[in-house]
């Protein structure tokens, strides 16, 4: 196991962003479109984000940067995937004569079109924001034990 984590931390940054990606969609399709697998995936990422860091630098300041700007993108991919699954049912907004209750998405505001709206945004904005801070968490976790460690071997 130990040889596959470090295989795992040595990737490229090119091969790990691809492997992610898959991962995304995997998760994505998993949700049926809703990106609830990739909220929870922010955590692990969070937590091999800062061993595939930490892997080349030892700097809390360049590790926490690296990780906020890796969280971000990982949560860029999970905003292209939303756009290019729910933008088309934008349209329906401005599709006069569209019965929007027949659309499938849950009446969470009791309009159709509040509701239509409302799980756009959702979908689009707010779920990609809650991965970006779930993988947060995971990074924040992960620093802690790192720096723990760090700070046991100083002293011994």
């Amino acid at each position: 196991m130990n040889n596959f984590l470090n295989k795992l931390i040595a990737i490229k940054t090119l091969w790990a962003l691809v492997l992610f990606v898959l991962l995304d969609i995997f998760c994505i399709g998993m949700g049926m479109g809703v990106p609830f697998f990739c909220i929870l995936l922010g955590i692990p990422i969070g937590w091999f984000l800062v061993l595939y860091v930490t892997a080349k630098t030892t700097d809390v300041r360049e590790v926490l940067w690296k990780v906020l700007v890796y969280a971000a993108i990982a949560a860029g991919v999970t905003v292209v995937g939303m756009l290019i699954i729910w933008i088309p049912f934008s349209a329906l907004l401005f599709k006069p004569g569209s019965d929007l209750s027949t659309v499938g998405m849950p009446l969470i505001l009791y309009q159709p079109r509040a509701s239509l709206i409302g799980w756009l945004a959702l979908m689009i904005i707010i779920s990609p924001v809650m991965q970006l801070l779930t993988t947060l968490f995971g990074t924040y976790l992960t620093i802690l034990g790192w720096l723990g460690s760090q700070k046991s071997v100083a002293k011994a």
